[in-house]
């Protein structure tokens, strides 16, 4: 019998079909003719060689503290917008319909102009003709919109004016004589104008209702009143009408404490006056700041009354005709500086559809209250979170950015807790956050005026993804949604921002370690180029690497076209192999040249994790080339490459086992699988002796009491062993007793691995003349033990008692798959050289008569 290798003349077959066929009970008694393999047992003998390698998923360490930009970001403070700022009730507009703006007007000094009566030298005045209508309307919308500035405290002074004093000042005003008050062309035109106008007009710049101070709403009647002084008696009378119903307003004012009052604004019904009357506004009664005597706990119950007297009037949202007063009365208890009242507050004025800056300051309140973890009990109490979820879907992303900034990072802090986790999920905020992305990338392919200011916002989303990440539930919704490939192109677009980059990377480490999201990756064709420019762009940003590298090897571990469709990308081997050249010659230098630091104590473990970090990029680099190994194409270029050999050797030499268990695996593996294609300009033949200079290693790996580790040790001993000149080592340095401890300890759960060890005790006793001094009177004992014993037992559990292994896997549910692979692997590939190899020792011994191997089954 020929001596084994580790290739195989069947991976050319390997694209062969891959349909289920039943095994049929092979007959194994010597001199019958061999069945035809199946394509089961054609992948199965090919896989005894090749084998992919699994790690961990990159550990993400949670940031203690909740800033808008962790500790680890690579923005500058100076070019990041702050998570510290000072929030009060100022802060925020009378009037939330007009855009944001950075200018604030210096207030103009009102001074009404007193005319004087004309000297009698100068004889009666020259009438003036009247003016166009057009330009008394031009007027009138001027002076309209000039209100609407001071109605919102840009133009006017802030100090409040109550209404006793207005009324006292009025009275007492001697340049408000009415007698002194002459008819020109500007006050007719001004005689015109109104309160109803100004409502009106303002209703064309946003539709919010207008409130004027009192001292303007009670100088402009005046001034009405006065176009009448040179009338007949009607206009007499109509200014004492005038005058008499401002009084009465003024007097329904002092009733009620409300510079509204109870007088009816544009568009009100009487029915909606009776309900503000008579549910709402004693409820803002108990909410003004004159009733400071209130506590917490009250003004929480008060807001959530007045939320549900709104919701049942239906005047949530814009709805309410009075809504500014509303807006102004919840403004002012912002002072009040309450986590608590903040949160109901923020609930409420949500709820009301705020936009421009006031959305932005009420998104800054939650975003100041979430920065505690122990208020994360308030929003696990109330509905607050399906009004942050909602605010995503009524406002316009890019109109109000540095709102929905605040806004997502609350809800990333709240992420971070599970519970909320879970009800943000089921409040679905995949499918609002998915959603998002695409608007953005959507902007961004057609212009660069956002990048900057969406970047800072996608840091947030993607930051809450990857904690959405976590949940098995979340898999079919970033499935469902399109998620995977809106964040390919987010990755595209951003490809320079170390944040989002690192972000994505963590949201693809979590969910490829998943078949199906696994799957639905590698069909995005895109990422594969998006990954390779992150590994070149980013060589030195760990992070970012260790889980980029650890995604591809997801991604090649069991789909050969992903293997194909990275390898065919520009560049992609010669990326990895720098990658692979870098971080190596990193390993060497942090492992010579520790960090200068006066504690040894901090000095050892500074620099044992940064070899932990190098070490884990290099551990799942190695993996990708393993994987990519196992495609036919693929793996016989690799193993043509000088370099990735030469660096595979590096690997070997620089290390030991005790230090790093897995690295060493894993180079092993790969120069395991490169051993496999037998080309003419095999760098791993080329270096075989080098390699087989490496057998005590190879040998010490065998220790490792895991089943990869001694599989690949037995990969690349099965390969050494042909080479006469190097068995002897096999046995000086214990390599026979502890190929049969891995025999012992896994061939029942490996049969892959059994037979990788057959096969080397095999090539080792080519030139056997007697067992005993060829392997060692107690290894050779314990051969003849479990040999027989596995061609026995497993025939009869495998094909007698093969009725009574379907019924328990019907009863209890075990993996049928993975028992027809069990059965084919014994059959097909330990089988045959087990029997072959216990033939050899039973000549060899000469305490035993030889049997043959047809004997076991009678």
């Amino acid at each position: 019998m020929e001596n084994f290798q580790g290739c195989s003349s069947v991976m050319g077959k390997m694209k062969s079909s891959r349909t289920k066929s039943s095994v049929k009970a092979a007959t194994v008694i010597g001199g019958s003719p061999p069945q035809p393999k199946t394509s089961a047992e054609i992948i199965s003998e090919a896989r005894s060689s090749l084998r992919i390698l699994k790690t961990q998923r990159p550990f993400t360490p949670k940031d203690d503290q909740r800033k808008l930009f962790g500790s680890t970001s690579s923005r500058t403070p100076e070019n990041r917008p702050p998570s510290a700022f000072s929030l009060h009730a100022r802060s925020f507009e009378g009037s939330d319909s007009r855009p944001i703006s950075g200018a604030r007007l210096t207030p103009l000094d009102f001074k009404p102009k007193i005319p004087t009566s004309p000297s009698k030298d100068e004889g009666p005045p020259v009438p003036k003709p009247p003016l166009d209508p057009i330009e008394i309307k031009r007027v009138s919308n001027a002076r309209a919109r000039l209100f609407k500035v001071a109605s919102q405290g840009n133009l006017l002074p802030d100090k409040a004016i109550h209404p006793e004093e207005t009324i006292k000042r009025l009275n007492s005003d001697s340049s408000l004589n009415v007698k002194g008050f002459s008819l020109d062309a500007d006050e007719s035109a001004l005689s015109q104008f109104n309160t109803k106008d100004l409502a009106n007009k303002n209703t064309e710049y946003g539709g919010e209702e207008m409130i004027l101070p009192t001292r303007m709403r009670e100088h402009v009647g005046l001034l009405s009143t006065q176009t009448s002084l040179g009338s007949k008696q009607d206009k007499q009378d109509n200014r004492s009408s005038t005058c008499s119903d401002s009084t009465e307003i003024i007097k329904q004012q002092n009733r009620t404490g409300s510079s509204s009052g109870s007088r009816a604004y544009e568009g009100e019904t009487g029915e909606e006056i009776l309900y503000w009357n008579t549910k709402i506004q004693p409820i803002l009664d108990e909410l003004r700041p004159l009733n400071n005597g209130n506590d917490v706990e009250h003004l929480c119950k008060t807001c959530s009354s007045l939320h549900r007297i709104l919701q049942e009037g239906n005047m949530l949202g814009k709805m309410c005709k009075r809504r500014a007063v509303l807006l102004k009365t919840l403004y002012k208890l912002v002072d009040v500086g309450s986590d608590q009242l903040s949160i109901q507050l923020a609930k409420l004025i949500l709820a009301l559809k705020v936009s421009g800056k006031n959305l932005l300051n009420i998104c800054k309140l939650m975003f100041k209250v979430s920065r505690s973890e122990n208020n994360d009990v308030l929003f696990q109490n109330d509905k607050i979170l399906d009004c942050m979820v909602e605010v995503f879907s009524f406002t316009d992303p890019l109109g109000n950015i540095d709102a929905f900034l605040y806004c997502m990072g609350t809800i990333k802090f709240l992420s971070g807790n599970m519970i909320l986790l879970k009800d943000l999920l089921n409040k679905g905020l995949i499918e609002t956050l998915v959603q998002l992305m695409k608007e953005i990338n959507d902007a961004n392919r057609t212009s660069d005026t956002y990048l900057c200011s969406s970047g800072h916002l996608l840091v947030q989303v993607t930051a809450t993804l990857r904690n959405l990440a976590d949940l098995p539930q979340s898999r079919p919704r970033f499935l469902s949604t399109g998620a995977l490939l809106e964040l390919c192109v987010v990755l595209e677009q951003h490809v320079n921002d170390k944040d989002i980059c690192t972000n994505v990377a963590r949201i693809f480490s979590k969910l490829s370690a998943y078949n199906d999201c696994c799957l639905a990756l590698s069909e995005c064709t895109s990422c594969y180029q998006l990954f390779l420019a992150l590994l070149h762009r980013h060589q030195r940003k760990q992070d970012l690497v260790v889980r980029v590298v650890f995604i591809l090897g997801n991604m090649t571990a069991k789909n050969n076209k992903a293997r194909e469709e990275l390898y065919k990308q520009n560049h992609s081997v010669k990326t990895l192999l720098t990658l692979f050249q870098t971080y190596h010659e990193l390993d060497v230098k942090v492992k010579i040249s520790p960090p200068k630091i006066q504690s040894k104590s901090e000095m050892d473990e500074t620099r044992n994790q940064r070899l932990s970090e190098v070490e884990d990029i290099l551990i799942k680099l190695i993996r990708v080339i393993a994987n990519l190994s196992i495609n036919a194409e693929v793996g016989s270029a690799l193993s043509g490459n000088q370099n990735c050999v030469d660096l595979l050797i590096k690997v070997l030499e620089n290390r030991t086992v005790a230090e790093c268990e897995e690295l060493m695996m894993n180079a092993a593996a790969s120069i395991n699988n490169l051993s496999y294609y037998q080309v003419k300009n095999s760098a791993v033949r080329a270096r075989q002796l080098h390699i087989a200079e490496l057998d005590k290693f190879m040998i010490t790996l065998l220790d490792a009491k895991h089943q990869d580790v001694c599989f690949a040790a037995c990969g690349v001993l099965i390969n050494l062993t042909v080479d006469k000149s190097k068995r002897s080592t096999l046995k000086q340095d214990g390599g026979i007793k502890k190929l049969i401890d891995c025999l012992r300890d896994f061939g029942p759960t490996d049969w892959q691995l059994a037979s990788l060890v057959c096969k080397t005790l095999w090539n080792y006793s080519e030139k056997i003349t007697n067992a005993v001094l060829c392997f060692g009177e107690k290894e050779t004992s314990e051969l003849l033990e479990l040999l027989p014993a596995y061609l026995e037992l497993a025939f009869v559990l495998f094909y007698v008692l093969d009725e009574e292994i379907a019924l328990d896997i019907d009863t209890n549910g075990f993996d049928e798959g993975l028992v027809e692979h069990q059965k084919v692997c014994w059959e097909s590939e330990f089988v045959p050289v087990a029997r072959q190899l216990l033939h050899r020792i039973q000549c060899h011994h000469s305490h035993l008569e030889t049997l043959p191997f047809s004997s076991l089954q009678d």
